[in-house]
């Protein structure tokens, strides 16, 4: 082998290998970039359903998921929370949530499925702000007449223990009731018979 053979050789070594180390390079740069587009985990949660196990929720407690970026609210009525709907109907802007947003099985006066289990989208229908729970016995902060409900301290709109507007609020319009199933103890946010597979 004569040394111009020698050169080449080594040349051709030299050749190969950085294009190799170069190939790597490029392919390590490419993965996260090419990863950075798919969507996170988050970002797909953010429109899947979101499953909840009821017996988790206590009777009189209000349970809080997200949902599509969303605080959605979970509340467990008892008997006298579901004996003051009826109470307050005459002071509501919309007691039969005529103008409000809401699956076709929550057009009833408990805007739920089942009267004891209420589901509703937490974010006040005037500007967006998410309302507070003020149970019946905050009457020295809300009134002697409070039946209980919710309460948005950012202009004081308030709705009751269904989601209804109380007249004289700042909110247009009832709470929005997100679409639902529920079965053998199990509540399905985001998915109904009308949604599902859509």
């Amino acid at each position: 082998m004569n040394d111009n053979e020698k050169v080449d050789k080594t040349r051709r070594n030299l050749v190969v290998a950085t294009s190799v180390v170069g190939g790597a390079a490029g392919v390590g740069a490419a993965v996260p970039f090419v990863a950075s587009m798919w969507p996170s985990e988050r970002a797909r949660a953010a429109g899947a359903p979101v499953d909840v196990d009821l017996a988790r929720i206590a009777p009189g407690e209000l349970s809080v998921v997200e949902w599509r970026g969303k605080p959605v609210w979970i509340l467990k009525r008892t008997k006298e929370m579901l004996e003051s709907l009826k109470t307050v109907e005459p002071r509501l802007s919309d007691p039969q949530s005529k103008a409000s947003e809401q699956p076709k099985y929550a057009e009833n006066e408990y805007r739920s499925k089942n009267p004891e289990v209420l589901v509703l989208v937490g974010v006040c229908t005037h500007l967006g702000c998410s309302p507070q729970p003020k149970p019946a016995e905050d009457k020295a902060e809300m009134g002697a007449d409070w039946p209980g409900g919710f309460y948005c301290p950012c202009h004081g709109s308030k709705f009751d223990l269904a989601g209804r507007v109380f007249k004289g609020s700042p909110a247009p319009i009832n709470l929005e009731v997100p679409p639902y199933t529920m079965a053998d103890g199990k509540l399905v946010i985001g998915e109904d018979e009308k949604t599902k597979g859509a």
